[in-house]
C-alpha cells in the first residue's frame, strides 16, 4: 500500500492529476479509492464552502457550506477517468440531498470538484449516464453538484487515512446496489 506513505500533499506533484469527491463521511469515501490503478494518494478536506480555513467542528456546523470530500491523486496517463465515476457513483446515493444514510448536514452533500472545463463534461456525462440507469431502476433524480472549484483544504491529521487507522471504524457509505457499467 504505497499510497500510505504520501499521507498528504500541500501540492499535487506536477506528474499527477486529481479530482475531488463528496460522498458523504470522507473516511469511507476516501478508502472506497485504495485500491484505483495508478493511485498515488488520497487526501481528505474540505471544500465548497464559504469560509477559508475551516476545521472540523466548524464544517460539521452546517454554517460554512463546505462538504467533506476526498481528493484522489493519480499518476497522469495511468488512471482511468470512467472507473474513478464508477466507483464514486456506485460507492453512495446521489439521489439523496445533503445526507448519506444517517449521516445528515450539507456537509455530507453528493458533490464533483473539478478544476476545468473538460473535467466538468466528463463529469456531467457520467451522471447523465447513471441517470439513465438510475432510471430504468426507478430510483429518483441525481442531486449531486457537479463544479469547478479550486479551493480545497486539509482536514485534520487524524482524519486522514483514518480507516486504515482505525479498521474497525464508523462507515456508512452505501451505494443502491446499480452498477455503473
Amino acid at each position: 500500500m504505497s499510497f500510505l506513505k504520501h499521507n498528504s500533499y500541500k501540492e499535487v506533484p506536477t506528474d499527477c492529476e486529481y479530482i475531488t469527491f463528496g460522498m458523504g463521511c470522507f473516511w469511507g469515501a476516501e478508502k472506497r479509492f485504495w485500491e484505483v490503478k495508478g493511485l498515488k494518494t488520497t487526501v481528505v478536506g474540505y471544500s465548497g464552502g464559504k469560509t477559508d480555513n475551516p476545521t472540523y467542528e466548524e464544517v460539521c456546523s452546517g454554517q460554512t457550506g463546505h462538504a467533506e470530500v476526498v481528493r484522489v491523486i493519480l499518476e497522469k496517463k495511468k488512471f482511468s477517468w470512467d472507473e474513478l465515476f464508477q466507483i464514486f457513483w456506485e460507492s453512495h446515493d446521489p439521489t439523496q440531498l445533503n445526507r448519506q444514510g444517517n449521516d445528515i448536514g450539507t456537509q455530507y452533500r453528493s458533490a464533483i470538484f473539478v478544476k476545468n472545463k473538460k473535467e466538468l463534461q466528463l463529469a456531467i456525462n457520467s451522471k447523465e449516464k447513471f441517470q439513465e440507469i438510475l432510471n430504468l431502476h426507478n430510483y429518483g433524480l441525481i442531486k449531486t453538484e457537479i463544479k469547478i472549484i479550486k479551493t480545497f483544504y486539509y482536514a485534520e491529521e487524524y482524519h486522514q487515512k483514518y480507516l486504515y487507522k482505525n479498521p474497525n471504524g464508523y462507515c456508512g457509505l452505501k451505494g443502491l446496489e446499480v452498477s455503473y457499467s
